[in-house]
């Protein structure tokens, strides 16, 4: 489909409103997504470093133990 003008191409043949908006509401769910996806990660890696931190006291205190 070849639109005349840019105001023809947002018009969309009169059906504009819910063309854009579903292109907006995807939009906002995919960058919902990606900001989620973000701070579950932050949130694993910083769960790991803790668990290794005290995996290793662990480790250094049962050596101590046992010198």
């Amino acid at each position: 489909m070849q639109f005349d003008s840019f105001s023809d191409f947002i018009a969309m043949g009169g059906y504009g409103f819910y063309v854009w908006l579903s292109f907006g509401s995807c939009a906002l769910i995919l960058l919902g997504i990606l900001v989620s996806s973000f701070n579950d990660t932050k949130r694993i890696m910083a769960s790991v470093q803790q668990q290794a931190e005290r995996e290793a006291r662990i480790k250094h205190a049962q050596q101590e133990n046992q010198a």
